[in-house]
């Protein structure tokens, strides 16, 4: 686990979180002017993925420029679009390059608040969601969904902060998802991701992106704030394309 400072200043910490970012190789300087915007509203950003649309070189490095003009720390996880050119690792790459704590395998620690981080998976949620019986497909793709909430509970498992934030792309409960068709909402995320955070008292807030049309707050069944981040929901309910959470 890395730690970039881990003593708690006085008072809340300010998180500002955006998701589905979508950077395209025409989108060029896109984002410079709302990062420098973050940085004065918040003490973190949080980036809850598909940074790029298709996954491409060029597009996580016309990223990496606009965040130059981020002066807080970052931390950060892939989205399903940032897998499309079979490259996620050079994006996690470039996205360190340019100051991002991409998050997958190991948490951090910002101002003393801890921040554990998966990309997630699909599944459905609740009484609906799928389980590894049938077909050897199947259970592979139940597996690939818990090994996701696996890595998230490990991850939360190190970390020995009172406070703590879960960062995900696809979405933990169902009630962030509601007002997207209902015949994908298997497709837009898990509910072993909510029940991995709900071991964990010290988690304080979920973050998350991917769908595009959900509403914007739900929790998890313990009661866990969870918010959907996709900048496209957060500028219809705030009237700014990211989100802010006091800690």
């Amino acid at each position: 686990m890395s730690d970039l400072r881990t003593e708690a200043p006085h008072g809340s910490l300010r998180v500002a979180a955006i998701g589905d970012l979508h950077v395209s190789e025409t989108s060029e300087r896109r984002y410079g002017d709302l990062f420098a915007e973050i940085s004065d509203k918040a003490q973190v950003l949080v980036l809850c993925g598909d940074l790029t649309n298709f996954g491409t070189t060029g597009e996580a490095e016309i990223l990496a420029e606009d965040l130059r003009a981020c002066s807080i720390p970052a931390v950060g996880v892939l989205g399903n679009h940032d897998y499309e050119a079979g490259q996620p690792e050079i994006v996690v790459e470039i996205m360190r390059q340019a100051g991002v704590t991409m998050l997958d395998h190991e948490a951090t620690v910002i101002h003393g608040v801890g921040f554990a981080g998966v990309k997630g998976f699909i599944g459905g949620f609740g009484r609906r969601e799928l389980e590894a019986f049938g077909e050897p497909a199947i259970k592979t793709f139940v597996d690939e969904s818990m090994n996701e909430a696996r890595k998230l509970e490990h991850q939360l498992r190190s970390l020995r902060t009172e406070r703590t934030v879960a960062v995900l792309h696809y979405a933990p409960v169902a009630a962030t998802v509601e007002g997207e068709p209902l015949e994908i909402f298997p497709f837009l995320g898990s509910s072993r991701l909510a029940e991995a955070v709900d071991r964990f008292d010290n988690v304080k807030a979920v973050v998350h992106g991917h769908a595009h049309r959900g509403a914007f707050r739900g929790e998890t069944p313990r009661g866990v704030p969870v918010y959907n981040c996709a900048q496209f929901v957060v500028q219809d309910v705030e009237g700014r394309p990211y989100a802010l959470i006091d800690l």
